[in-house]
């Protein structure tokens, strides 16, 4: 394979993991509104992810094959990456400052380059654990963990959960690219966000819900938008081109290189509440998002030094493959919030 091809492959998938964060990012500046308008967070979790599953659903009935195929990869993908980190993380800070779950969950990029090393053996390179620790770094000062540091068992358990579930999207995401048939990462996608959908609703029990307020408006800092504007937000960019580009970024990088960079969405997210909501940005903030920034850079820009054998740093395709070309069905494997 053309270092060429390698490099191209590498650029399109930090471009796609790029889009995710940013698209991820963009959903709690969309949420907040709503829910000071009177929805429950539990409820505003659902409807994205019930919305996102109707856009979905005609994706879902033309990979209903992967039903029978893949059924453990599409439970998986709708328990671990949609339901978990969404309940997990929405039931944490009802216990827990916003700041130190969001940091416990962002610890999934460690967690990862953990299960890479110990669970399948494989090296990691010394740029991407590098990476890693930079960007959780930087993220403890985005979030400001030291503002409001809580030491509720449970509810770090929570957030360590989500953490955990989101560990499940990268690797399953990867993992699907195994096996002569691989899996349509797109179908599984729909699908998991169809049985999150399922699991999320017994948890959320959407029936209480105050309908009325989509059919109003909501306040962003000031500004007067229509309810059902910023769910469609929610729904179309920051749920379902967030899931997608973010699946195919890590078929194209690897798992923790992926994971790295998705720390970019906690930057995202405090920035956009800064030009959007109001929210102020500390120096300590400011400096923090440098630091992930640098740290996502260092991961994703180190180089294998073997294609199939050398240490795991997510530069290029999976065990040094070539990318696939957009239109190829991929395979695909697990999940995120």
């Amino acid at each position: 394979m053309h270092a060429s091809d390698v490099s191209r492959g590498r650029s399109v998938g930090l471009g796609l993991a790029l889009v995710s964060a940013l698209a991820f990012g963009g959903s709690g500046v969309a949420a907040k509104p709503l829910i000071l308008a009177g929805l429950d967070p539990l409820h505003v979790v659902w409807l994205r992810v019930a919305g996102a599953a109707l856009v979905m659903l005609p994706v879902a009935w033309r990979h209903r094959a992967l039903v029978t195929r893949r059924p453990g990869l599409l439970a998986g993908f709708g328990l671990l990456a949609v339901a978990g980190v969404q309940a997990c993380y929405f039931a944490s800070i009802s216990r827990i400052p916003v700041g130190v779950a969001l940091l416990v969950e962002y610890l999934a990029p460690a967690l990862v380059l953990g299960w890479v090393r110990f669970v399948q053996r494989r090296p990691v390179s010394r740029a991407a654990a590098v990476g890693v620790v930079l960007a959780v770094g930087g993220l403890a000062c985005v979030v400001e963990v030291w503002s409001g540091l809580s030491f509720d068992a449970v509810g770090l358990l929570l957030a360590l959960g989500a953490a955990c579930c989101q560990v499940g999207y990268f690797v399953l995401a990867d993992h699907g690219s195994d096996g002569d048939e691989p899996a349509d990462p797109v179908g599984v996608i729909a699908y998991g966000l169809l049985i999150g959908a399922l699991v999320l609703t017994a948890v959320s029990r959407p029936w209480g819900m105050d309908w009325s307020v989509l059919a109003g408006s909501a306040e962003m800092d000031g500004t007067r938008l229509p309810a059902a504007l910023l769910l469609g937000w929610i729904v179309l960019i920051a749920t379902v081109a967030a899931y997608v580009t973010g699946v195919l970024s890590v078929r194209r990088l690897s798992p923790q290189v992926a994971g790295v960079v998705a720390c970019l969405e906690a930057v995202v997210a405090t920035v956009l509440a800064w030009v959007l909501l109001g929210e102020t940005l500390s120096a300590p903030q400011l400096a923090g998002g440098a630091v992930v920034l640098l740290g996502a850079f260092i991961a994703q820009s180190s180089t294998p030094k073997a294609p199939a054998e050398g240490p795991v740093d997510g530069s290029g395709p999976r065990d040094g493959g070539a990318a696939a070309p957009a239109g190829e069905e991929l395979p695909a494997g697990s999940p995120r919030a």
